[in-house]
C-alpha cells in the first residue's frame, strides 16, 4: 500500500498539534513492512517533520538548502517549489494507493485520478464561532464542507467533534466518521532546567480570541494583586503584542504576567513546575494540552466546552466560562489545598493512559486501508 501524503500542514505550522498528529501517526505507520508513504518534502521549517525520517532523500538538495542557510538565505520559496513539482510529478504517475490530505485546501481533488482520500476533522470552531474568522485565509469552511462530502472516510479526533461535523451535515452517514484520539508526545527530561518563576499558574498556546487568554487574566488579577510572588505564565503562542502589553501594565501585573517561548523538550518543565494548568478556551476538537499537563503530573482548570469533559474526564477540574469568580475559586482551591492537588495530578496520570500514539497510528492505518479496499 502507498500513501502520499500531503505537505500543506507542514508548510503552514513550525509547531502546532496538527502537524505534531500526522508526524507521530505517519512515523509509526512508516515502519510497517507492507506499507510505503511518500511525503513530498525535501525540507521543511517544522520542528516535529524535520526530526523523521519521512523526508525524500536528495542530497544534492540537502547540501544546497543546507549551504543557503548558512549563509543566511532564505531557501523557503525554492524549497516550496521543489516540494510542489515533486507532488505533481506523482500525482501525474497516479502511483499511489490512498491520498491523505493533512489541511482543507482541496487543490488535489482533480489530480488524484479518482483515488480515495481521508479527511481528518480536527474541530468544527469555524462552524460554530464564525465570528473569530471573518477573514479567514484559508477558507476553511467552505473548503471543509467539501472535503468531507467527498472523502471516502473521516476521521473525527474526539466524539464531541462526530457530533459537531452531523450537526453541520446531518446526511453524512455516521458510518462514514471514525473515531481516533490523538496521543502524548511530552517528554520529561530531568536534565532540562528553564528560568522560570518559583510559583505560577500556566498558561500554553495561541492566546487569540476564543482561547480565551484575557478572560483568564481578569480572573486571576484579584490572586496576583495579593499575592506578588505568584505568576502567570503564557507558554509560547509569540511574544506579547503592544496592545497585550499595555493592557497588562494598565492592571499592574507587568512583572507577574510574563510571555516565555520554550523548545520542543521543555515544555514538560513548564507543566511539571507549574502549581496548575489552566486551559479557559471555549472550544478545542481534542486539547492536546490536556494530555501534556496529565502526563506531567499536573493539575488542569478547564472549561465544559467542546471535547474537554471526554477528553480530561474525571482529571479535569471544570469552571463555568462565563464566571471570573468561579475559575479563580477553583484555581485558589488548588493553590490552597496540597491534597486536592496531588488527587488531581493522581488522577490525570491515570487518565493519560487512555491515549497513545500507538493505537493512534494502528486505527488510523485501519480507517486507510478500509478506505482503499
Amino acid at each position: 500500500m502507498k500513501i502520499l501524503l500531503d505537505p500543506q500542514i507542514f508548510n503552514q505550522q513550525t509547531y502546532g498539534g496538527i502537524s505534531r498528529y500526522y508526524t507521530e501517526v505517519f512515523s509509526i505507520i512508516s515502519k510497517k513492512q507492507d506499507v510505503r508513504i511518500v511525503l513530498p518534502l525535501y525540507s521543511s521549517d517544522n520542528v516535529y517533520i524535520s526530526k523523521t525520517k519521512l523526508f525524500v532523500n536528495n542530497k544534492f538538495l540537502k547540501s544546497l538548502y543546507g549551504l543557503l542557510a548558512a549563509l543566511k538565505i532564505s531557501t523557503r520559496t525554492l524549497r516550496k517549489k521543489k516540494s510542489e513539482k515533486l507532488l505533481n510529478k506523482i500525482f501525474e504517475e497516479n502511483s499511489f494507493d490512498l491520498f491523505v490530505p493533512t489541511y482543507y485546501n482541496p487543490y488535489f481533488l482533480d489530480k488524484i485520478h479518482g483515488k480515495p482520500f481521508v479527511l481528518t476533522v480536527y474541530d468544527m470552531i469555524h462552524e460554530l464561532m464564525p465570528q473569530y474568522f471573518e477573514n479567514d485565509p484559508y477558507n476553511v469552511i467552505e473548503f471543509k464542507s467539501l472535503l468531507i462530502e467527498k472523502a471516502s472516510r473521516i476521521i473525527a479526533v474526539s466524539n464531541n467533534t462526530k457530533k459537531d461535523i452531523l450537526k453541520f451535515y446531518p446526511h453524512i452517514n455516521p458510518d462514514k466518521i471514525v473515531v481516533i484520539y490523538h496521543g502524548s508526545s511530552i517528554k520529561i527530561e530531568s536534565d532540562v532546567k528553564v528560568n522560570l518563576p518559583k510559583s505560577y499558574i500556566l498558561y500554553v498556546g495561541s492566546r487569540a480570541n476564543y482561547k480565551n487568554f484575557r478572560f483568564l487574566v481578569k480572573a486571576v488579577t484579584p490572586l496576583l494583586r495579593s499575592n506578588r510572588n505568584l505568576h502567570l505564565v503564557a507558554a509560547g503562542g509569540g511574544e506579547f503584542d503592544d496592545d497585550e502589553i499595555k493592557w497588562i501594565k494598565d492592571l499592574g501585573l507587568e512583572k507577574q504576567v510574563i510571555q516565555k517561548s520554550f523548545k520542543e523538550n521543555e515544555l514538560g518543565y513548564f507543566y511539571q513546575n507549574a502549581e496548575l494548568f489552566v486551559f479557559p478556551s471555549l472550544y478545542e476538537g481534542f486539547g492536546i494540552p490536556v494530555l501534556e499537563a496529565m502526563a506531567s503530573g499536573c493539575p488542569i482548570i478547564l472549561t465544559k466546552h467542546g471535547s474537554f469533559p471526554e477528553v480530561a474526564g474525571e482529571a479535569g477540574i471544570y469552571f463555568d466560562s462565563n464566571s471570573e469568580e468561579d475559575l479563580r475559586d477553583k484555581i485558589q482551591l488548588v493553590l490552597n489545598s496540597k491534597d486536592l492537588k496531588a488527587e488531581f495530578v493522581k488522577k490525570g496520570l491515570e487518565q493519560v493512559k487512555k491515549y497513545n500514539w500507538k493505537d493512534a497510528a494502528e486505527q488510523c492505518l485501519k480507517v486507510y486501508k478500509e478506505a482503499i479496499s
